[in-house]
């Protein structure tokens, strides 16, 4: 049965290296007020966007150029039935170099289309990791703005 995880895939001209760098500078990709460090296993930081989100996540998996994993251990959704339903997820990154630069696979282990949460959240992950991640990945810039309406 294939997994209903949400999930998306970017390509990008940069090394894997390069890529994991950008990912754990979580400040150059997220919007939001952002606490703490990603950069070790075991870091913890959390992400606030002020009336809408409120998330803190734990590295769990750092394998350089190849993989991140941060688990979700607390979490609160504004507005929704259960705003704890990230609570006890992953969110993972698989590097894979490819001749041109890397494919970064992102999943949100999880993060279901049952989820009350799923319509808005799939579309802010689409956002922070095909517009924003990527950007700066490829350009240096980091988020532009990021809407939860």
């Amino acid at each position: 049965m294939a997994s209903q995880d949400f999930t998306t895939t970017i390509t990008v001209a940069q090394s894997p290296g390069e890529v994991f760098g950008a990912i754990n500078d979580v400040r150059g990709w997220w919007t939001g007020d952002i606490d703490g460090d990603s950069h070790e296993v075991g870091d913890e930081f959390t992400y606030r966007y002020p009336g809408a989100h409120y998330s803190r996540q734990r590295v769990t998996e750092l394998v350089p150029g190849q993989r991140i994993v941060w688990r979700v251990v607390d979490s609160h959704l504004d507005g929704f039935d259960n705003p704890s339903e990230w609570t006890g997820t992953d969110i993972v990154f698989d590097l894979t170099p490819t001749p041109d630069g890397t494919d970064v696979s992102f999943r949100h282990v999880g993060l279901v289309p049952d989820f009350e949460c799923y319509d808005n959240c799939s579309n802010a992950w689409r956002f922070l990791v095909n517009a924003s991640l990527s950007n700066l990945i490829s350009t240096g810039e980091g988020p532009t703005a990021l809407s939860f309406d």
